[in-house]
């Protein structure tokens, strides 16, 4: 994985279009509506980042806790169609949100994964994920329901990881090889 290295171009578009957003909200409603936007943005960012910031030590203490060779065999190019089984188990079983699923699944990348299962967690943990389903799916929709888009969406995560795989070997370069311990 590449150092974005803190303020990059993506941080410069949402930073460009969430001004132009304040602008027009600010223009057409006026400041009252802008400021109490405002605030409520700043109270969900006072709430996430906690969350933020488990997501972030989990991701780096993978890198630390389990061998760069075990996570590379288990997650890596040559783990195969295993390697996207275990890393969209993960993905399923996760009971957490986007705020600690990126950070975990850039983690991984850094331990030794690659795009493929880096890829196959995020999107067993979007489409299969069962915290989510028992949480918020099953009471809406019912078991029936959820198991039968569940059993249509199982394949997903393994085509994807599988995708991933295929187009990081032919456009991505190998990350850059990571001393033990540093970062």
């Amino acid at each position: 994985m590449k150092d974005r290295g803190g303020i990059d171009w993506s941080f410069w578009i949402v930073a460009a279009l969430s001004l132009g957003a304040a602008a027009a909200v600010l223009a057409r409603e006026g400041a009252e509506i802008a400021l109490e936007i405002l605030i409520k943005d700043g109270l969900l960012l006072v709430e996430i980042i906690p969350k933020v910031l488990a997501g972030t030590l989990i991701g780096a203490l993978v890198r630390l806790l389990l061998p760069k060779e075990t996570i590379a065999g288990l997650l890596g190019a040559g783990s195969g169609w295993r390697g996207l089984a275990i890393a969209t188990a993960a993905g399923v079983l996760i009971p957490a949100g986007p705020f600690t699923v990126f950070p975990l699944a850039a983690g991984f990348l850094l331990a030794g994964a690659d795009a493929g299962a880096a890829a196959a967690f995020i999107a067993g943990w979007l489409l299969l994920g069962l915290n989510r389903a028992i949480v918020w799916e099953i009471p809406f929709f019912g078991v029936e329901f959820v198991g039968l888009r569940m059993l249509a969406s199982v394949w997903a995560p393994f085509a994807i990881g599988h995708a991933a795989r295929v187009l990081a070997s032919r456009f991505v370069p190998p990350p850059p090889d990571i001393p033990e311990g540093a970062g």
